[in-house]
């Protein structure tokens, strides 16, 4: 049955910032205190100390970009799932972005977005979890941070492969249209994941992955190999093929674009 009896879709509230360091850490200490609920989206103008991956920083100019999190109280699904959001945050950027970058937009696993062998945004998800007295863990909030270039022309000089929607179309756009857009996208998909079966999701997050059966050339460690994208498990691990097949978690392999 859909979560809750009578959800707020997602976007609902809409928080408009004009500067805030991280929506992320905006987002964690509206739940912290209390104020937060299941849908609620803040989206920040300006952010200047934005979260990427793996501690990076995500850096964006001033009123061109989407710096966006949703707030998700995650009550069914269980800790184990996590890829399961994951993968739909993923699906709903991707799905969005194609509507005016067209068919050259794919998912970088985990969940980075690209256009072509370029990226053009991430997302970042912090969950609470908290230990019962069962043993057990439970999911209690997920805080999905989106970041998303639209109208950056400008990048700096360490990132090696950047792209913005206006860079691909030539067009400007209006940031915070685009995230309601982009909330009400992640609303449906959402819907999908905690009514149906997650195979369905599943199967898009596939039909949208980066390099899918090709060659690619990774790093583990001092090791750099090259191998064939051949999929995700269902939990999340990436499945490569060279001489054997591996699975990796996120984190242990880097890409070398």
């Amino acid at each position: 049955m859909p979560y809750p009896p009578s959800p707020s879709p997602t976007g609902s509230p809409f928080i408009e910032l004009q500067t805030v360091d991280s929506t992320n850490n905006y987002a964690l200490t509206q739940i912290h205190a209390g104020l937060a609920e299941h849908g609620m989206a803040i989206f920040a103008h300006e952010q200047v100390a934005g979260k990427g991956q793996r501690g990076k920083t995500w850096a964006s100019s001033k009123g061109d970009n989407i710096a966006l999190s949703i707030i998700i109280k995650p009550v069914l699904l269980q800790v184990s799932q996590q890829f399961q959001l994951s993968a739909c945050a993923a699906i709903s950027v991707a799905e969005w972005f194609s509507k005016y970058a067209g068919e050259d937009t794919r998912i970088k696993w985990p969940n980075d977005l690209y256009w072509k062998d370029r990226k053009a945004g991430g997302i970042l998800i912090e969950s609470i979890i908290r230990s019962q007295k069962t043993g057990t863990s439970s999911w209690e909030w997920a805080v999905i941070g989106i970041g998303i270039n639209i109208n950056e022309t400008s990048f700096p000089g360490d990132l090696l492969n950047p792209v913005s929607l206006k860079q691909i179309t030539g067009k400007n756009f209006e940031p915070v249209i685009l995230a309601k857009e982009l909330c009400l996208t992640f609303n449906h998909c959402y819907h999908e994941l905690i009514t149906k079966e997650f195979n369905i999701v599943f199967a898009e997050y596939l039909s949208h992955l980066y390099k899918r059966n090709e060659k690619v050339k990774l790093k583990k460690d001092t090791r750099v190999f090259e191998a064939i994208i051949k999929g995700v498990t269902a939990e999340g691990r990436l499945i490569v093929q060279h001489t054997i097949e591996e699975q990796f978690d996120h984190g242990e392999i880097q890409w070398v674009i």
